[in-house]
């Protein structure tokens, strides 16, 4: 056998050695860190897929609130790469505070509507939800908008979660964008006097209401309705309710969205693009729309049987960005209408 002389023996040394600390680093690479917002029965099943396909590890850190202070607070050192949100607002949020970094992809730019996403490419929708008008099937079938809800016919009759909900403020917000302030005000203040009860607990809450004959007429996302149904419980409730998709003759229902963005110090950058494109192929959004009974945001994938069984609809097509500029404005608006009170 012949001999390997000393020095190529210490190159090939050296070589390995690079090698093992080259795959070392890889491994070490090959993950993805997220805060979310978003419970973990909904992404766990999505994440297992993405480490089954890819073999990058998802960790998950889950929380109900605080996710802006906590980003602000770690700073250079976060370990955060991903941020899943619940709704328009808190993604707003994030970007306000500069708590985002700018990514595009042509992959993400053909699946999501440009509605659903922002114009500097900071944050994207993944599923979105109807702010629908549930009514007492009591009442027969009833033709509603939004504006209709400051109809003294429905003196009395209508039930409502706080206006300082984010999925209010957002719909005020909607509402001033397509209105302005002062005809927004107004039909803020004709709202009010038309409820049934002060302002309280959950869009779940006020179906119950109708369901305890308290209201006929309330506010809810769409999702709700889904969960309502598969609750045994709760399934009454939902079965003597109509579930209304409003302004189909004007401008559409008001939608708000579940999102992603990529944290602004994101340590596994690499890892992080690789999960949001999953995020927005036509399986995972599939599997993460069916799972919480929302629409996908992508137009070539369908809703569950479930949620199709509702019936099609037309949404807004204003910007959700734009409609994000006016949330402060809706805020001021709901104390000035004292809405809560």
């Amino acid at each position: 056998m012949q001999k390997i002389p000393f020095i190529q023996k210490k190159i090939l040394l050296i070589f390995a050695s690079l090698s093992i600390i080259s795959s070392t680093l890889a491994q070490a690479s090959e993950e993805v860190n997220v805060y979310s917002y978003r419970q973990a029965f909904l992404v766990e099943p999505l994440f297992d897929k993405f480490t089954e396909e890819t073999g990058i590890k998802v960790n998950v850190i889950f929380a109900k609130k605080g996710m802006a202070e906590r980003l602000a607070r770690e700073g250079k050192h976060s370990p955060a790469d991903i941020l899943l949100t619940t709704d328009i607002s808190r993604l707003i949020e994030l970007h306000d505070r500069d708590l985002l970094q700018t990514y595009s992809s042509k992959t993400l730019l053909d699946a999501i509507p440009s509605q659903y996403r922002s114009k500097d490419n900071t944050w994207y929708a993944l599923t979105t939800r109807v702010r629908n008008i549930y009514s007492a099937k009591r009442l027969g079938v009833i033709n509603v908008n939004y504006e209709d809800l400051a109809d003294s016919k429905y003196k009395g009759k209508i039930c409502t979660r706080s206006g300082k909900h984010a999925y209010n403020i957002a719909l005020v917000a909607s509402m001033i964008a397509t209105h302005g302030k002062a005809e927004t005000l107004v039909w803020l203040e004709k709202f009010k006097a038309n409820l049934a009860r002060k302002p309280q607990g959950s869009d779940r809450g006020q179906v119950q209401a109708i369901h305890q004959k308290l209201c006929d007429i309330s506010l809810g996302n769409s999702y709700y309705f889904g969960k309502m149904l598969a609750d045994e419980k709760q399934k009454v409730w939902a079965d003597g309710v109509y579930i209304n998709f409003p302004n189909q003759s004007n401008r559409g229902a008001h939608v708000n969205i579940s999102g992603m963005a990529m944290a602004k110090y994101a340590p596994n950058s690499e890892s992080a693009k690789i999960l949001m494109e999953f995020l927005v192929s036509k399986d995972a959004q599939k599997l993460y729309a069916e799972t919480n009974m929302e629409y996908p945001v992508r137009t070539d994938v369908m809703p569950s049987a479930l949620v199709a069984s509702w019936g099609t609809f037309k949404a807004d097509s204003l910007p959700l960005e734009t409609i994000a500029k006016y949330r402060k404005e809706a805020l001021k608006l709901i104390d000035q209408a004292k809405f809560d009170l």
